[in-house]
């Protein structure tokens, strides 16, 4: 997994409360399990026409948002269905950091286990970094995962929280097999032990 430290990036407004998963990517694109691949078929039902054509007014869409790598976004974003493809899906379209009131507890917790930094601030906060974003998308907003900070030029200065567990992962890059890959010495030692004094198992 990628490691997230510090991020200096265009941030797209996307405008809506309540973006399920089956927004973010459609059921008919689950059949797959990579990782990668699905970036093109995310938001697909507002993104794109029923010809398969982009919607100009779609927020992703437009040029001065398509290399942005910051979502701001309203309330319980990723609510509805579990699918892990929805962080992916966002992932794979370049996404690392989403900033919102509120987001559904299972996808702000797949979000870490691949390498996107879900930020939750108030609701005034994401209203305001939102409209600068609108306004002036030319503007960069600069992450520090280790100060824990956002910022955008000198108009927005904000802190955010995080569980320093979760913290230590996105610096460090660690998901769950990396995770597990840190005790690999340890777990030498316990299998060595099992077949030396349990052979047969």
């Amino acid at each position: 997994m990628q490691p997230f430290t510090k991020l200096s990036a265009t941030a797209a407004p996307l405008d809506m409360i309540n973006v399920n998963t089956d927004v973010i990517i459609p059921k008919q694109f689950l059949k797959t399990v990579k990782r990668t691949g699905l970036g093109i078929s995310a938001f697909y039902d507002i993104r794109y026409d029923d010809n398969g054509n982009e919607r100009p007014d779609f927020v992703l869409n437009k040029p001065e948002y398509k290399s942005a790598q910051i979502l701001i976004t309203g309330e319980n974003f990723g609510s509805g269905s579990s699918r892990e493809h929805a962080p992916w899906a966002i992932l794979d379209m370049g996404i690392r950091c989403i900033i919102a009131p509120g987001f559904a507890d299972i996808f702000y917790n797949n979000c870490f286990k691949n390498g996107i930094l879900p930020i939750t601030l108030p609701e005034d906060q994401v209203t305001s970094l939102m409209e600068e974003a609108k306004t002036n998308p030319k503007n960069l907003i600069e992450i520090d995962l280790e100060k824990q900070t956002i910022t955008r030029g000198n108009t927005h200065s904000y802190s955010f929280d995080i569980e320093p567990f979760r913290k230590h992962c996105l610096l460090n890059g660690l998901d769950d097999v990396g995770l597990t890959l840190q005790k690999e010495a340890s777990i030498a030692t316990f299998e060595n032990k099992i077949n030396e004094n349990k052979p047969w198992v």
